[in-house]
């Protein structure tokens, strides 16, 4: 075999300059032989002869032999080490013009040749780009779109896989597709000829490329995609199938055109069945099926629309069958249940109908399950539910007096960050009304604990949200035992380096309980603001221009409660207050120009 090959390379290259086709034909009959036995040894021997640099003069549109040497070229081009000197050989651009050939036979190994070129071959891949061959191509899927003989099929499929090759993991030349047009193609194609395994397969993977960038997306939604997506997963039986079809669903799902299409389409309708088939079994396939039907339903309730239109006024089948995943005994369903509530909750109006209708009860039970040793993602869907939940002003009450913070205060043990983060944000939502506020600002262990996470500097979610609720315990409380328990909790340092955050809705909530601390228990906390430095905190926000209007007025607020300290005093006469205050009694915002007013006398009487 082997000489029989180094005699057919020796002939070809004679063949190769005197073009006589019978000799040329045999030839490349004996190579494709030889490749079919043993493709790497073969086209180690053919890279060696030299031969690949004459095959750009025999890829000519009138020979006969052109389909066979576009053949060979193929199947060397399988090789990773012959991309490179394929594209030296001076091969994509003879073999681009082939792609305007009439003869299917031509076009259908040029195809193949060209999208093993590109396969994973950047060289390859810019080649093709310089010659304009992706152009061409998706003419050609226009064109051959609505022909359904099996012949032009396996062509369309190999052009699919060929724009694939050229354009797999390449987000420039992605986009360079999508402004070509190819998603209404591909999408046009799929309906078309939905009966064929092989183009659904690649028209799929194509989807799964393309629906990553964020370009493709209006293009999706302009067309009918989710409707062929639908119906074709609606045929499918076998696992895998359904795999790559969801594989496409995900990324296309992120956007709210979309979503509210495969609401439409029925998509929910094939997830919940699913979800229904999979659910008992331990089979690792149905498992991963589960997760990626119940994921999937989630995510279309991130839409508004969607949402809504799913909700149905609470009165809807979806939402009725995703409120019975809670009770489950299947935790990826109990946390997708508790993920969709999440999403229902979204407007008052939705909030107030299941807090009404004992939503409340159903999580309330479920994190039950999960407080020792529970699943920590279960935890913090639950906790998010009754967070969202708690928005509304009238659900407060009620949630308060169902035990929602008894159930929440369960979790204060949890050393996960997204729980505490969901846990804390559920309590700050709660505790408007004065007596709840009253009830958990005097819990010892509670305010501790805020203590230790106003000071979690890796977890900046965490730490913000327990200097919220340390002063939200003081501002809807204004009770002389809250702050007690704060100042021997060690929490007032933490509200001053609060009035200085990045955020002026939290320096602001700062410095609100800070002014009624010292309103009401200055004597208490007198030595812990010091230490704080808090005067020279506020003499810093009043002098400096950036400071927000209403963080002027309630800094000044607070200097005049601080009077009632000596210490304190001493500490405001000794920085000059007076220049930066009288400063602004002409300030543009009158609250500020007015409590300028009043502060300077105060401290004028005083010095």
């Amino acid at each position: 075999m082997a000489d029989n090959l180094s005699d057919t390379l020796k002939k070809l290259k004679i063949t190769a300059v005197d073009r006589t086709e019978d000799s040329l034909e045999g030839c490349l009959d004996c190579l494709l032989q030889a490749l079919a036995q043993n493709n790497m040894e073969t086209s180690e021997k053919i890279q060696g002869s030299g031969i690949l640099q004459l095959f750009a003069s025999l890829l000519i549109p009138q020979s006969s032999c052109t389909a066979k040497v576009a053949n060979v070229i193929a199947e060397v081009a399988k090789n990773e080490f012959m991309r490179i000197p394929c594209v030296d050989a001076g091969l994509i651009s003879p073999l681009v013009q082939l792609l305007n050939s009439k003869d299917q036979e031509v076009l259908l190994q040029t195809g193949r040749a060209l999208g093993n070129i590109c396969y994973d071959s950047h060289e390859g891949r810019s080649a093709v780009d310089q010659a304009g061959g992706a152009q061409i191509v998706i003419d050609h899927l226009r064109s051959l779109c609505s022909i359904t003989d099996p012949a032009n099929e396996k062509l369309l499929t190999v052009f699919c896989g060929m724009l694939m090759n050229y354009s797999n993991e390449n987000d420039s030349l992605q986009a360079q597709l999508i402004n070509m047009g190819v998603i209404p193609t591909l999408v046009k194609l799929l309906g078309i000829h939905c009966q064929n395994a092989a183009l659904t397969e690649m028209c799929l993977v194509a989807f799964g490329n393309l629906a990553e960038l964020e370009s493709s997306k209006e293009q999706f939604a302009s067309t009918n995609i989710a409707e062929e997506l639908v119906k074709l997963f609606k045929k499918q039986i076998e696992h895998d199938k359904r795999e790559m079809i969801f594989e496409v669903l995900a990324p296309l799902a992120e956007n709210d055109a979309i979503k509210l299409q495969l609401v439409e389409a029925g998509l929910v309708e094939c997830l919940l069945e699913i979800v229904q088939q999979k659910v008992d079994s331990d089979k690792e396939d149905d498992i991963a099926e589960l997760k990626t039907a119940s994921d999937l339903m989630v995510l279309l309730l991130l839409g508004d629309e969607s949402m809504q239109k799913l909700f149905e006024g609470g009165k809807g089948n979806v939402f009725q069958r995703v409120l019975s995943w809670i009770p489950s005994n299947n935790h990826q369903l109990q946390l997708a249940g508790a993920l969709a509530i999440a999403n229902f909750a979204r407007n008052d109006g939705n909030c107030i109908h299941m807090v009404d209708n004992g939503i409340v009860e159903k999580l309330m039970d479920l994190l039950d399950r999960h407080v020792e040793d529970g699943n920590v993602t279960v935890q913090h869907a639950a906790l998010s539910a009754l967070r969202n939940l708690a928005i509304p002003v009238v659900n407060k009450a009620k949630m308060l007096s169902a035990g929602v913070t008894e159930a929440v205060l369960k979790f204060l043990k949890s050393e996960m960050p997204p729980v505490q983060f969901k846990l804390l944000g559920t309590l700050r939502m709660l505790i408007d009304a004065q007596e709840a506020a009253e009830q958990l600002g005097k819990n010892v262990k509670l305010v501790e604990r805020l203590v230790e996470w106003c000071e979690a500097k890796d977890h900046a979610g965490v730490m913000g949200e327990s200097n919220r609720l340390l002063s939200a315990l003081i501002r809807h409380s204004k009770s002389k035992d809250v702050i007690k328990t704060i100042v021997q909790s060690g929490g007032i340092k933490h509200l001053v380096t609060m009035a200085t955050s990045e955020h002026v809705i939290m320096q602001n909530e700062a410095l609100v309980a800070l002014a009624l601390i010292a309103a009401l228990e200055l004597g208490t906390a007198e030595k812990d603001l010091e230490n704080a430095k808090l005067v020279q905190i506020l003499h810093r926000l009043l002098a400096d221009e950036r400071s927000a209007p209403e963080i002027k007025y309630n800094s000044m607020v607070l200097i005049c409660a601080l009077m009632g300290s000596e210490s304190l005093y001493k500490e405001v006469q000794d920085l000059a207050f007076l220049d930066v205050v009288s400063k602004l009694r002409s300030h543009e915002n009158k609250s500020v120009a007015q409590q300028a007013s009043l502060t300077e006398q105060r401290l004028t009487v005083d010095s």
